[in-house]
């Protein structure tokens, strides 16, 4: 029973983030750029049609990892679920960048038994062992989603920019704490560790509730994964890529998503 309970927890945890498609998987700090000896730094994190607007369901923070400067994982402090957005905060101790991501992985998977179609979800760890004997024509997917941004305390640093080689990962050619209105700013992306060519990216600013233009771009990116954002406006800004491959045969299929949020400055 407690298996059943934790696998149900798991792909419930998964299946959020992934929901960005229908609705938009956001995680904003208060601030990103502070100065001092250290610093709290306070988030929001939810899913919405508009992006930083909670009002349709909390973000479940069951990947959530916070990376100092120096490598170490930091533990964030009150964290909450709301009904609308969930909440945290960050203390700041250490000179530099820091990385808060909400990371989920596992293997979606269908399959048929005894002539009814089932459908499977858990870790790469488990399959395909916890498939039962005697399934058939089974399909399993990959997926992969990371929704993260970045806070700078002083001097901005690059060492948490360190890729795993999983899904969607971006890696800043410019700082993203270093981003001004009507400037170009330029990000690679990678897919497994490899540059994620043609890929659309999704640029969206906030404050959509108090304007009737939407202010949302799509831009691409080149054979090297690298695509360039020229900001119109200063604000808090979405960023979104997802790709996809089909199951083929015993070829697991792939479905990797990635969202960042970063604020542009006047």
């Amino acid at each position: 029973m407690k298996k059943t309970v934790a696998l149900l927890a798991f792909a419930a945890a998964l299946a959020a983030p992934m929901a960005a498609q229908a609705h938009r998987a956001w995680m904003a700090p208060t601030s990103t750029s502070l100065s001092g000896a250290d610093a709290w730094v306070g988030f929001d994190a939810g899913m919405s049609n508009g992006v930083f607007i909670p009002d349709h369901a909390a973000m479940r923070m069951t990947g959530l990892v916070v990376t100092a400067p120096d490598g170490s994982t930091v533990q964030p402090e009150h964290l909450m679920q709301a009904q609308y957005r969930t909440t945290f905060d960050v203390h700041l101790t250490q000179n530099g960048t820091y990385k808060v991501a909400n990371v989920m992985s596992g293997i979606m998977a269908s399959y048929t038994l005894n002539g009814e179609q089932k459908r499977w979800r858990g870790t790469a760890a488990e399959y395909p062992a916890a498939l039962p004997e005697g399934a058939t024509e089974v399909q399993a997917t990959r997926t992969a989603s990371r929704i993260e941004t970045f806070v700078t305390l002083n001097n901005p640093t690059d060492t948490v920019f360190k890729t795993t080689g999983e899904g969607l990962e971006l890696v800043p050619v410019t700082h993203p704490n270093d981003l001004v209105a009507g400037e170009a700013a330029s990000f690679k992306l990678l897919k497994d560790g490899q540059p994620a060519a043609d890929l659309d990216v999704t640029v969206a600013r906030g404050g959509l509730r108090y304007r009737d233009n939407p202010e949302e771009m799509t831009v691409k990116t080149g054979a090297d994964g690298v695509f360039t954002v020229t900001w119109p406006e200063a604000g808090m800004y979405w960023l979104n890529a997802s790709v996809r491959t089909p199951a083929q045969g015993e070829t697991l299929g792939s479905n990797a998503n990635y969202v960042a949020v970063m604020e542009v400055l006047p």
